[in-house]
């Protein structure tokens, strides 16, 4: 599957002071190390950057694409710094993220066609967060019409339902797997998405993996496509390279409602049966989730 690293962040103790004093090393530094961790983009997130974004992403993506030839996913709500971007970017560019907020679909929308990028279609309508999965298809639905009017072919969609914090609300977590499920059949051709890591904001350092790496394997259930993840956990691009079959199968059995023999399991497959039955909402969240 296509992995997005995420570390290119405005938020990071390092590239954020290094983005507002356009200092190179740190950031040329974090690329060439989620390169050399095995994503094939990087997410660079900027932002807002309401003053000066777009110097300072058009200025990031020449700086980054000095030392790697992967593609940039531009990251942003600054649609003026979305387009300074794509001026530089050297192949094609993907724009995360083009919500159904007016705003954003009038001065966003446009620039797929007109730099022959990629966009992440992000179900954010105009009345905030999707309720559950039949909402999500409906929004779904909107955003692949309206990128069709202009020219922008499914190939180039990708739909990202939006994940949030289990430690927040249960069904949103079970409803964005409900409709990834069902997305092959409302939008044939588009790609799926999922910003990994909000499953697992808000919760101890520790446990935050475990979270990750369920849930991907959970949605690698319905033929996830793509995640942006923390590129440098490398059980969970391990798996995401396919090279943890058993242990995927394993959480599909539990999703699937059997219940396998714990004597015949290691500790930590049992951590993952335990994690599984958690983002199912069969076991209530908790901070010990794993010591029950």
């Amino acid at each position: 599957m296509i992995l997005i690293g995420e570390n290119l962040n405005i938020m990071s103790k390092t590239i954020g002071p290094a983005l507002k004093e356009r200092a190179p090393q740190p950031i040329q530094e974090m690329a060439k190390a989620e390169s050399k961790a095995g994503v094939s983009y990087l997410d660079l997130n900027i932002g807002p950057a309401r003053k000066g974004g777009d110097e300072v992403m058009a200025w990031a993506v020449s700086t980054i694409q000095e030392v790697t030839d992967l593609p940039l996913s531009l990251d942003t709500t600054n649609p003026i710094a979305i387009e300074a971007g794509l001026k530089v970017h050297q192949g094609k560019a993907l724009i995360n993220s083009i919500s159904l907020q007016p705003d954003r679909l009038e001065q966003e929308l446009p620039l797929v066609p007109k730099y022959k990028a990629s966009m992440i279609g992000l179900l954010w309508g105009t009345e905030g967060m999707p309720r559950d999965a039949n909402e999500r298809c409906l929004l779904a639905v909107d955003i692949v019409y309206k990128a069709n009017e202009l020219g922008i072919p499914n190939e180039d969609i990708w739909i990202d339902p939006i994940a949030t914090p289990v430690s927040v609300e249960i069904n949103q977590v079970k409803a964005c797997l409900e409709f990834m499920s069902m997305l092959g059949e409302i939008a044939p051709g588009c790609k799926s998405v999922v910003g990994l890591s909000n499953i697992s904001n808000g919760t101890p350092a520790n446990l935050r993996p475990y979270l990750n790496r369920t849930y991907l394997m959970m949605l690698l259930k319905y033929g996830l496509y793509s995640a942006i993840v923390d590129a440098f956990d490398p059980e969970l691009i391990e798996i995401a390279k396919g090279n943890r079959p058993k242990l995927v199968s394993l959480v599909h059995q539990v999703m699937d409602g059997e219940k396998p023999d714990p004597s015949s399991l290691s500790p930590e497959e049992i951590k993952y049966i335990k994690t599984t039955r958690v983002l199912m909402g069969e076991t209530l969240y908790s901070h010990s989730w794993l010591e029950v």
